[in-house]
């Protein structure tokens, strides 16, 4: 399982109902190729900037029910209206591509939740109006494993991150347990980084597990789907307490074994 920006989607799960394929691939196309501006290649930051501006004015386009020329927005536009997808999740997650860009450090947990709020959670509330079942409940729960996902693939790609120049670790936390920058820079996963990890885990576990109970809620394929990316998502937790938090030297990722044991939770919860 690749806990990360937008591989989450189930673009190609068997238990996504075919019918909704088309619209979960239109609105991946979207959300992936947004990613890819505000994060590959060379461009310099005003070009990123100005290219998810564009997007920005697509998506007035879609809500003005205009002609969007490019296949990508013609995709996204057509499923938008055959499912009444709201747009405000999609203005959400180009203004977190935009802070990307430009944003490098979080100084508390709730910044970096906000960052979340608008980077992962738009994610399950698409789906969930997919699937006719944006309650509130299930938004808020949807949430919390969005979130939670999203926290979980900044702890196993902190190395990764670095190489961006980027820290999605609080500073908070980082001086809370004494780890520099310089610690990132050097790999150094000694006992304060050890303790420091310790915390994010449990700090995502305990917000993954807040909203699991929606995937028992929901009927059907979706509720299956999401039991798996639920206890994928705590596995990989796992994985990083297994390495004693040195994901610099190891990178948590799920293999074969993994899966068996994410179905067998996953059909037990």
């Amino acid at each position: 399982m690749a806990v990360d920006h937008y591989e989450n989607f189930p673009v190609a799960s068997l238990l996504l109902p075919a019918r909704l394929r088309p619209a979960v691939s239109a609105i991946y196309g979207f959300a992936r190729s947004a990613d890819d501006i505000a994060d590959e290649g060379d461009a310099q930051p005003a070009q990123r900037l100005a290219a998810l501006q564009d997007y920005e004015q697509q998506l007035d386009l879609i809500a003005q029910a205009g002609h969007c020329k490019a296949p990508i927005f013609r995709r996204l536009q057509d499923t938008i209206r055959k499912h009444q997808l709201p747009l405000q999740p999609m203005r959400d997650l180009l203004s977190a591509f935009k802070q990307d860009v430009v944003t490098t450090r979080y100084a508390r947990y709730e910044d970096l939740l906000d960052y979340c709020r608008r980077s992962a959670n738009p994610v399950g509330a698409l789906m969930l109006h997919l699937y006719e079942a944006p309650t509130e409940q299930n938004l808020r729960d949807s949430d919390a494993i969005c979130s939670a996902l999203q926290l979980i693939n900044f702890w196993q790609d902190v190395a990764i991150d670095w190489q961006k120049s980027r820290i999605y670790l609080p500073l908070e936390d980082l001086e809370r347990f004494g780890v520099k920058e310089q610690d990132i820079a050097d790999a150094q996963a000694d006992a304060r980084w050890q303790a420091l990890m310790r915390f994010e885990v449990e700090r995502a576990r305990a917000l993954m597990l807040s909203g699991a109970p929606l995937a028992k809620r929901l009927p059907g394929r979706i509720g299956w789907e999401l039991r798996l990316v639920v206890q994928g998502g705590l596995r990989i937790l796992e994985r990083i307490e297994r390495v004693n938090g040195d994901v610099f030297r190891h990178r948590p990722k799920l293999g074969k074994t993994d899966w068996l044991t994410v179905g067998w939770r996953g059909l037990t919860m």
